[in-house]
Parts: structure tokens; C-alpha cells; sequence
């Protein structure tokens, strides 16, 4: 059922989806494809998430495009990686500021190619004072290495006797992680019916809502965020407290 016809209403639907794209590698093997073009063909469910978020009225989307662990992956595969994350700057950000996006990135960006840090910067610098949809975009990025940065970050406050340990609270540690400044998520998908977070978001996923939709990523429409939107959209969500 979609959201339009579901019971909910959009002052229900959450205010930050976060989504891991899992599921190219899967879907250009079921088709006798070179891993490559599944890479390719989920670039473009990209645009699908995009229109569903604005459509719906969701202010914030961050999608986990590359993990630290991705750099694993054959020489061959990342290097495709990285040309499709220039592909995609070059092509899509000047229509995604039109629509007013604000573009943000998180992770180790220092670990990219030069080049691909400088669009990076471009993006960020091009829809900066855009406000109808901050969209993050997980790029080198590992949740547990994150948490270790925040962790360094804060000491070295203390070091320099800037903060004093007794200070440091869950507040204070959310705001030296990468997303500071943005809510957590309400709302977590992942694709390909696989069941894990994959260190993706861990201290800012505590309490968001899991979805796992059985969708190989690049095969993912709005129907299918809508889908999500629905489930969580009938939970109750209690943080630690009971029900009403």
C-alpha cells in the first residue's frame, strides 16, 4: 500500500531517511552482467530516492554510497566506483540545486582522488544555501571509524583544556560525528533483503526505525520508499518508555 492511500498523512512521515543501497552486485549477476553495470543501474534508483523524499515532504535523506571496507574491493571495481561518483556530480547537481537540494557528503572525503574531493567541494559549495532537501551521501565512510574520529576530536579538547571530561555528554559527543547538525534518522532501509547495518550510522541509528525491503537496489522506485514510509509510519515508537 502507498502512502497516498495509507491511513498516515505527511505530518507523519519521518524527517530524515537514511538508506543503505545494497543489491548491484546481485542483480547484474542474475542477469549474466559484469558487476559494473549493476554499479551503473543503481546510480540511477539514486534519482528514484531523491523524488520520493521531495515528493513525500522529507526533509533529510543520506544514502550510503561507498563504506571504508569498499576500498577492499578489486582495483578494478573501485576505480568504476569512483568514475560513477564523477558522472554523477558532473550531471545531476545542477538539476538537484534547481529543485533546491542542499548536497552534503561524510566519511574519510581525504581517502578519494583529488579530483573527485574537488567536485565534492563543488556540490557543496554550489547548493549550500538550498533548504527543500539536505541530501547526504556516505563516501568512504565507516560508522565505527567515525565514532573513533568523535572520540579523538573530544580529547583533544580536553587536552587543550577546552572541555572538561564531566561535560562530555550524548549531546556533546553527536556534535563532533560527521552529521552534526543533522537529526538522526527516524526511518533506516536497507535493500536486498539483507539484515544488518554494516557499520553504517551506528551511534546515529540508536533508535531509528529498521526497514529491510527485499528490493535489489537498483529495482528500488518510490513505490518501495513509500512501502517504508508505511511501516514506519504504523509503529510506535517508544525510545525506552511504553506505549500511551
Amino acid at each position: 500500500m502507498g502512502i497516498i492511500q495509507s491511513k498516515t498523512s505527511l505530518s507523519q512521515v519521518p524527517e530524515h531517511v537514511a538508506i543503505i543501497m545494497d543489491g548491484n552486485g546481485r542483480w547484474a549477476t542474475r542477469r549474466a552482467m559484469s558487476r559494473l553495470k549493476g554499479h551503473e543501474q543503481g546510480a540511477k534508483a539514486v534519482r528514484e530516492a531523491v523524488k520520493g523524499c521531495r515528493e513525500l515532504e522529507i526533509p533529510y535523506l543520506t544514502l550510503f554510497a561507498f563504506s571504508s571496507e569498499n576500498w577492499k574491493r578489486p582495483e578494478e571495481e573501485v576505480n568504476h566506483l569512483m568514475g560513477l561518483f564523477r558522472f554523477f556530480i558532473k550531471r545531476e547537481m545542477n538539476e538537484l540545486n534547481s529543485v533546491g537540494v542542499r548536497v552534503n557528503f561524510i566519511g574519510n572525503i581525504s581517502r578519494l582522488p583529488e579530483d573527485v574531493q574537488k567536485l565534492i567541494e563543488y556540490a557543496v559549495d554550489l547548493t549550500q544555501n538550498n533548504s527543500k532537501l539536505v541530501l547526504t551521501i556516505a563516501l568512504s565512510y565507516g560508522g565505527q571509524e567515525e565514532i573513533v574520529n568523535a572520540a579523538k576530536r573530544l580529547a583533544e579538547k580536553v587536552k587543550a583544556g577546552d572541555l572538561n571530561p564531566d561535560d562530555i555528554c550524548e549531546e556533546e559527543f553527536a556534535s563532533s560525528l560527521d552529521t552534526a547538525g543533522i537529526p538522526d534518522p527516524d526511518l533506516l532501509i536497507r535493500t536486498s533483503g539483507e539484515k544488518r547495518l554494516s557499520n553504517f550510522l551506528l551511534w546515529q541509528s540508536a533508535y531509528s526505525e529498521l526497514v529491510f525491503l527485499d528490493v535489489l537496489w537498483p529495482d528500488f522506485r518510490k513505490n518501495h520508499l513509500e512501502q517504508a514510509v508505511d511501516e514506519y509510519c504504523n509503529r510506535c515508537r517508544r525510545y525506552g518508555a511504553v506505549s500511551a
